[in-house]
């Protein structure tokens, strides 16, 4: 799977499938998913905890690369389990959430040197 190839409704299914063949539906309340999401979060920012900046740009070229993909594929999978759960179309929720804060966070406003 590579991003340009991969559609979002594929991911929502391997993720669906991997946790239905696991019986895994039966833990996957909302609730649960969504601390699952924040804990997993929290794992992910663990790893930045103690870095400097150049070091947290510097991320992939460290040893740290493979525990910072698996922590983030954890919050996406994580994502997209309560997306499956509450059928929420993602990319309509992404789309209609950029136009919400294009309108609250208007590029003249915010962009450096407008």
């Amino acid at each position: 799977m590579k991003d340009q190839t991969t559609t979002i409704q594929e991911i929502k299914d391997k993720v669906a499938k991997f946790v239905d063949e696991r019986d895994w539906n039966r833990f996957h309340s909302p609730k649960n998913l969504a601390m699952s999401i924040a804990i997993e979060a929290g794992e992910l920012m663990e790893i930045f905890q103690w870095l400097t900046q150049e070091e947290a740009w510097d991320i992939n070229n460290s040893e740290e690369a493979i525990h910072l993909r698996e922590e983030l594929s954890d919050v996406i999978i994580y994502c997209m389990s309560l997306a499956n759960q509450l059928d929420i179309d993602i990319s309509s929720s992404i789309e209609d959430k950029i136009r919400k804060n294009a309108i609250k966070y208007p590029v003249k406003k915010y962009k450096l040197g407008e």
